[in-house]
């Protein structure tokens, strides 16, 4: 999805001279190309990621459209009263654009993982969400991202990936698999959509696939439940239970219950792979067969 990313922005920042590319070191030789073609609206302010956000707060106070890039936890958690104050405060629009996710460089350690940045974006208000789980669908999100006008948007790319890109629009969630009446839904969330297909093989489930997890579409998810009692699991790649609150603001017309998966709140202290990684935070096919599985049988 980066280099998707750097070969999308690369290719925009020639057509469209209101976007700005603001950087902190990552990814940098990527766009040494893009620098060279366009050395006022490609701007590296070094390893500072307050002055990132700052920066690009102050390009769109000018009338540009900025794109700021680096990894999740230097472009939300460490910086976040810059993006609070700098494009909230200030009414300005951008793009930001992270990479490596929730853990998606385990040898990196804690300082550059991120499960709490969907969370944490969503105690700001007007920020719209994406979650792309292919780079088709990250490009897709990333161009339109780019041609909202004055919006704020929020681009989270993975190293994790979907075998195959579904068609994303930037708006609301998708219906991947149709259950019977009354079957609960499961909420599969960006790259993790394929072990959550995997998992409720052979189960009476709808699945509805969000790459545009902000906005909530609540519409498509009363619409997956009926009128009845409704189960939801959410299967999020960041941290676990962060989108209950909005589904059971969503729900709030029927009696239901609601299940958050994802990453969790220990820390695991240990390098590993990726795939270790979601194994140990429940999220591999096995594991979610064993709790979706549990959650959604007849009682």
């Amino acid at each position: 999805m980066r280099e998707r990313f750097v070969s999308v922005t690369s290719r925009a920042l020639d057509g469209d001279p209101r976007l700005a590319l603001v950087l902190a070191e990552i990814t940098m030789d990527g766009f040494r190309p893009a620098r060279q073609r366009h050395p006022d609206r490609v701007v590296n302010v070094g390893i500072r990621e307050q002055l990132l956000i700052g920066v690009g707060g102050g390009l769109a106070l000018t009338g540009l459209r900025p794109i700021v890039h680096t990894f999740a936890s230097f472009l939300v958690e460490r910086p976040f009263e810059q993006v609070k104050l700098d494009f909230g405060h200030q009414g300005t629009g951008g793009v930001l654009v992270s990479a490596s996710a929730s853990y998606d460089w385990p040898a990196g350690g804690l300082t550059h993982m991120a499960p709490g940045d969907v969370a944490l974006m969503d105690t700001l208000h007007g920020w719209t969400v994406h979650v792309p789980g292919h780079p088709d669908e990250a490009e897709a999100l990333l161009r339109h991202a780019y041609a909202a006008g004055d919006d704020k948007v929020y681009v989270r790319l993975s190293q994790q990936s979907n075998a195959a890109p579904r068609p994303v629009d930037g708006a609301g969630f998708l219906t991947v698999r149709e259950g019977g009446p009354g079957a609960a839904v499961v909420v599969a969330a960006g790259p993790l959509l394929d072990n959550v297909l995997a998992a409720t093989e052979g189960l009476d489930v709808t699945v509805l696939y969000a790459t545009t997890v902000r906005p909530f579409d609540d519409a498509a998810l009363r619409g997956a439940v009926g009128r009845g009692r409704a189960d939801v699991v959410l299967v999020e790649p960041y941290l676990a239970g962060t989108s209950t609150a909005a589904t059971a603001q969503a729900l709030t017309h029927v009696p239901h219950r609601v299940l958050g998966l994802g990453v969790g709140r220990a820390e695991l202290r240990r390098y590993g792979t990726m795939e270790e990684h979601t194994a140990a935070h429940g999220l591999d096919p096995h594991s979610l067969r064993e709790r979706i599985g549990a959650f959604v049988q007849p009682r």
